[in-house]
């Protein structure tokens, strides 16, 4: 049994411990008002500690060697630097063998900045995944309130997903307009959403753009019913961004209705080079 002075000896060191961090080990809680965290992280392990490895989940594709004859040929409206503004590997740097394919959808509401992409991809191991993000894309140099997830889907995604990366509707005009007889329905988008819509193969790349008109959107409807039933359900935050949730029976309707009556999807006029 400790004496006395030996008692006391022991609480004259813990109490310098205490006064000195650096000469002790980190407490396992913080000494009452003491700021948190506690003790303050040492400034050199930051940048020398390891960084724990993308899961297959956040980065599909990650750890390929570029065939030598190339990357396929991307298509994307979006730039690089924007994917990784939203969290994203860029397109232009993903590298997809045979059987594989990748496709993703951009989500934009005309009267709203909450913005949405959802990414799918269907890799020849048999697995299949799927990449969220949303947020206020405007006014910030940023995606502000970002929020997002990535996940394995279940079995049966990928033959999906390989199936519209081959579907017919890839070989439509990339910017279109509805056309019932003689007269286009113009594409002003005022209130609704508006999709890009973009594949990546082994050897083809495409993208199309379609805006409000419910036509154009039902053309793509069994793409967008596909990715946002993959996207809903994991996250709050992004299901209350999705009042519809996968429901697109009404542009199917709208476009069933423009082909039964003649109707057509046609190339957007360009406007007059200035």
């Amino acid at each position: 049994m400790a004496t006395k002075t030996q008692r006391a000896a022991l609480g004259l060191a813990l109490s310098l411990m205490a006064a000195t961090p650096g000469l002790a080990q980190a407490p396992t809680a913080a000494p009452p008002g003491a700021a948190w965290p506690y003790p303050p992280p040492d400034p050199g392990e930051w940048w020398s500690a390891e960084r724990p490895a993308l899961s297959d989940a956040a980065d599909p594709m990650a750890r390929r060697r570029l065939p030598r004859s190339g990357p396929a040929p991307v298509v994307t409206p979006i730039e690089p630097t924007l994917y990784r503004l939203w969290g994203l590997p860029p397109l232009q740097t993903q590298v997809v063998y045979g059987g594989e394919a990748m496709i993703e959808v951009w989500r934009r509401p005309s009267n709203s900045v909450e913005q949405m992409v959802i990414r799918l991809t269907a890799r020849r191991d048999g697995k299949a995944f799927v990449q969220v993000r949303a947020g206020r894309a405007c006014c910030e140099p940023d995606i502000a309130r970002r929020v997002g997830f990535d996940m394995e889907l279940p079995a049966g995604y990928r033959a999906r997903i390989q199936a519209l990366a081959a579907a017919s509707v890839w070989d439509s005009p990339r910017d279109a307009v509805a056309q019932e007889g003689n007269a286009s329905v113009g594409s002003i988008c005022l209130d609704g959403v508006a999709f890009d819509l973009i594949r990546l193969t082994e050897r083809q790349g495409g993208a199309l753009r379609r805006d409000c008109d419910e036509a154009e959107v039902g053309e793509v409807a069994e793409l967008l019913e596909t990715a946002v039933g993959a996207a809903l359900g994991h996250e709050p935050r992004i299901d209350v961004l999705l009042p519809n949730g996968a429901d697109f029976s009404r542009e199917r309707a709208a476009y069933g209705a423009l082909i039964g009556g003649g109707g057509r999807i046609k190339p957007a006029d360009r406007p007059p080079n200035p």
